[in-house]
């Protein structure tokens, strides 16, 4: 303060309005720079959350909720010069300690959001996919779903209710937290369409496939086995039965018929569910995937090992290991072990 007294002293001169501006405009430099130097009081990074429709009021809550400010008339005051008052912009913000309050203020005006790092693994259902991504993202997992069983919008990304799904791969990406459905929607199609590149789409073609069938048999094997080596021998099997107009008898596709996930083993009666995910009932690949394959699946399918096998099963040392088989002799040689090996640890259901 001494050295603005000494400065405005070399200026007596002036009249007494130019001598009130001139300290008035020292003064407002001075204050603007103490407020630039007012630090975030945390230690740590912190994520505040803007929903739409916010105000202003409600933005400062949020921010005294997570320790950010101790002195919301500041921050107000600050606010009100950059016009953040008037203009709260929604999302997910990361807050760094030492960052100053102007920095806060101005990023929020500005509304430069950081992205929530979303990780897509199997879901294997729409439903789970949703409330999935309603936990993760501002929109409700309720809305998206409705969204995804309407035709009329699946339509827009050239899909129906039932392939809709196969619009998601599984991937890591960064997504804005108060993104809409649609905006999802089309991120989807988008990084669905780079995921098909001109090499991947030559292969659907010499299978005789589309990219949603091919995803549709890589979900099937997905729940096959968690072994990515056997993946192509299992895609393979199930490729000669559809060149050979067998149905597909794929046992996860039956679990997924009867909305049941958990089963151990499979019986007689649950092959008599009348539903169009019964590939027991229904020859061809069923309506839509079972879940959201990995890009190792869908690899699998498409650079499939040629083999005439016709029949798998799982071993009987229960490692998630198959037995393949050439025909249906062979095939009960090693269905009948592995069933010893169910009766044998109790496994009924």
């Amino acid at each position: 303060m001494q050295k603005i007294i000494d400065f405005v002293r070399q200026y007596r001169g002036l009249s007494i309005a130019a001598g009130s501006l001139l300290l008035a405009l020292i003064l407002l430099l001075v204050g603007r720079g103490i407020l630039h130097r007012q630090k975030l009081h945390i230690n740590e990074p912190v994520a505040i959350y803007i929903p739409s429709g916010s105000t202003f009021d409600q933005l400062v809550d949020s921010l005294e909720a997570h320790d950010c400010i101790t002195d919301p008339a500041v921050f107000r005051s600050m606010a009100r010069a950059r016009h953040l008052t008037e203009h709260v912009k929604s999302g997910r913000y990361l807050l760094q300690p030492g960052m100053s309050l102007y920095q806060v203020v101005n990023k929020l005006y500005c509304g430069n959001q950081d992205a929530v790092r979303l990780t897509i693994n199997k879901h294997r259902t729409k439903a789970h996919l949703c409330e999935f991504l309603g936990r993760k993202l501002e929109m409700s997992g309720d809305t998206l779903l409705a969204l995804l069983d309407d035709s009329a919008f699946c339509s827009r990304y050239e899909s129906t209710p039932n392939t809709i799904i196969a619009l998601f791969i599984q991937n890591t990406y960064d997504i804005y937290w108060n993104t809409t459905p649609e905006k999802l929607l089309d991120r989807m199609q988008k990084e669905y369409n780079r995921f098909w590149t001109p090499l991947r789409q030559g292969q659907c073609s010499d299978l005789g496939l589309s990219p949603v069938e091919i995803i549709t048999l890589a979900s099937i094997v997905e729940e096959e086995t968690n072994a990515d080596e056997e993946k192509p021998l299992i895609a393979s099997v199930y490729l000669n039965r559809l060149r050979q107009g067998m149905p597909l008898q794929a046992d996860p596709t039956l679990k997924y018929a009867v909305g049941n996930f958990t089963l151990r083993r499979l019986l007689n009666r649950h092959t008599t569910v009348d539903n169009p995910y019964n590939t027991y009932m229904y020859k061809g690949l069923p309506p839509g995937p079972i879940c959201i394959p990995s890009i190792a699946s869908i690899d699998a399918v498409l650079e499939n090992h040629r083999s005439d096998y016709l029949y798998f099963c799982a071993k009987e040392d229960m490692s998630g290991r198959h037995n393949f088989a050439r025909n249906a002799d062979e095939h009960a040689a090693n269905a009948a072990r592995f069933h010893q090996a169910l009766n044998s640890k109790g496994i009924y259901k």
